[in-house]
């Protein structure tokens, strides 16, 4: 209790002092007094006891110390949520062993984190600094002990930063695949609307397009797996399935866009290619007085791989027109693979026989020239050889070798070509033939000498 003012003067003071007493108070005035009341004040009221300035600095001290440990608690925490966002990342784009490794490694760190947010729990909880009766050195006990949990806290979060900026390049491919996930996903998902839009529109000209719907309906379930989204999925396998469904929607859109196109083209081949058949069967019946005019006037050796020619032809001809029949009922079907294929096969045929009807009259042709003046074939190939010759000595006293030979060897095969056309009766296309195979060979000796010149020159 305090003591009344009756009570605050012992009964052995003389009256006189206290008198002189009271006068000093008056002459002192109140700031005095507040200052002779400040101890009793901290003494009653439930505020705090005063224990001096040493109690206090201890105080503010180990105050400072508990703020700046949380501070580092916040700070690592804080750090701890970003990475384990940037782990989520990469774990969902990347299972590579570099990725698993990273999961490891966070997963340690994590666990000393823990270590040094339990030290630092457990030094505030042991240290009331609010306590009235807190002492000095209860105060510095918890400034050190908070101090540490700071370091701690600290060191481990250089740790953390190191561990963060090795993550940079797997951050960033995972990053990078996440950026691409969205506008992928929606890039199939147009090509799928756009392929239908444009299937629809084939469709309401008159053309079925059987094997284009049949594809765009295979991509079906496709699309359903990219709505269920990369979380079902994963992110590398829905970035695939977005680009390989884009990639193939959009072939159907182009397919079906170019159909009537495509259709128009296969109508003006039936009628060109039915065209030539009947052309080449006017011609082919040509051939036969052109090898009759060659066995006439030359020799076996001039015709006879012509003579199955005109049957060859004939059989040719047919097939293809069988072929244009069934090229026709395809068209009809609009069974489009099937008429194309048949249509080249056609061709081909018709290409065959295209060749072979001009090689007899082709044959004849070059018959007729050589046999009235086979020295056109002999001076052309002996200026081949001539050249080749200037061209090996150019800059050299005697040939190569590589070069001689060939050549030497060439002047000989058209020296025995030109003596077999002496007698009754030469074979004028064994002569060409040779003439021809003499041109090759030289011709082969001087683009080797170009090349190893230089530059063809």
């Amino acid at each position: 209790m305090t003591a009344t003012p009756s009570q605050s003067y012992s009964p052995s003071v003389p009256r006189a002092h206290r008198s002189a007493l009271r006068d000093t108070l008056t002459l002192v005035g109140l700031p005095l007094l507040a200052a002779l009341a400040l101890p009793a004040a901290f003494a009653g009221g439930g505020t705090r006891r005063w224990f001096g300035g040493r109690a206090e600095s201890q105080r503010a001290e180990a105050q400072a110390a508990k703020d700046a440990a949380a501070a580092a608690f916040y700070e690592l925490d804080t750090a701890q949520r970003d990475l384990r966002i940037s782990i989520e990342t990469i774990t969902a784009v990347d299972d590579s062993p570099a990725a698993r490794r990273a999961v490891a490694d966070f997963q340690a760190i994590s666990g000393r984190i823990d270590e040094a947010s339990h030290q630092y729990i457990s030094a505030v909880d042991a240290h009331d600094l609010d306590r009235d009766d807190l002492e000095a050195s209860a105060a510095a006990q918890a400034r050190t002990a908070l101090t540490k949990a700071k370091d701690e806290l600290g060191r481990v979060k250089g740790e953390l930063d190191r561990f963060t900026d090795g993550l940079g390049p797997l951050l960033g491919k995972a990053e990078t695949q996440l950026a691409r996930l969205a506008p992928a996903v929606e890039r199939a998902r147009q090509a799928l609307l756009a392929a239908s839009n444009a299937l629809d529109a084939v469709r309401g000209s008159g053309l079925r397009a059987d094997d284009l719907a049949a594809r765009l309906a295979a991509l079906s379930p496709e699309l359903t797996k990219l709505n269920q989204g990369a979380g079902q999925h994963g992110v590398p396998q829905t970035l695939e399935r977005a680009e390989r469904v884009a990639r193939d929607a959009e072939a159907i859109r182009v397919e079906a866009e170019r159909l009537p196109e495509k259709a128009a083209e296969i109508d003006h081949r039936l009628v060109s290619l039915r065209t030539r058949a009947q052309g080449l069967t006017t011609r082919a019946g040509q051939v036969e007085p052109v090898l009759s005019d060659l066995r006439r006037r030359f020799t076996a050796a001039c015709w006879q791989d012509l003579q199955h020619v005109p049957e060859q032809a004939a059989d040719h001809v047919r097939q293809a027109e069988g072929k244009l029949t069934e090229a026709q009922t395809a068209r009809d079907a609009q069974r489009w693979p099937d008429a194309t294929a048949l249509l080249s096969t056609v061709r081909a045929l018709l290409n065959t026989t295209d060749e072979a009807v001009s090689a007899a009259g082709e044959r004849l042709t070059r018959l007729n020239a050589v046999q009235k003046d086979p020295q056109q074939e002999i001076e052309r190939t002996r200026f081949a050889i001539r050249d080749a010759q200037r061209l090996a000595m150019a800059g050299r006293n005697t040939p190569d070798p590589r070069d001689a030979r060939p050549l030497d060897d060439a002047v000989g095969r058209l020296e025995r070509a030109i003596a077999g056309l002496e007698g009754r009766h030469p074979d004028y296309w064994h002569f060409l033939t040779e003439t021809e195979a003499v041109r090759h060979t030289v011709a082969d000796v001087v683009t080797r000498i170009r090349e190893e010149r230089g530059g063809g020159h």
